[in-house]
């Protein structure tokens, strides 16, 4: 229990801001997932070519459809579908938090 200032009637302690939660806006969480998937997928083949004992793409093969190991074209559709990953992520998750949001406050 907060002990109360006798003389003021005020509680001791800093209050906590009771504004509302802000929502997220989806379009800039759609370009900075997409952007830090395709920049994540880029690195990872990067590393999988600079440490072909610890490559990863075997993981690639299961999470992108058409991806083959490697090839320019395939390289380009990894990097495309990982970058639609990412909106796909923000489309589905930014507006439910905001409804959650919404309707919770």
């Amino acid at each position: 229990m907060a002990a109360e200032n006798v003389e003021t009637g005020r509680r001791a302690g800093v209050p906590l801001p009771t504004g509302t939660a802000r929502t997220i806006p989806v379009i800039a969480l759609g370009w900075s997932l997409s952007l830090f998937l395709a920049i994540s997928y880029v690195l990872c083949v990067g590393f999988d070519l600079l440490f072909p004992g610890q490559a990863m793409y075997q993981s690639w093969l299961r999470l992108l459809p058409g991806f083959t190991w490697l090839s320019w074209p395939s390289l380009l559709l990894g990097l495309v579908e990982s970058f639609a990953y990412g909106w796909y992520v923000a489309l589905i998750f930014g507006p439910l938090y905001n409804f959650v949001v919404a309707r919770y406050r």
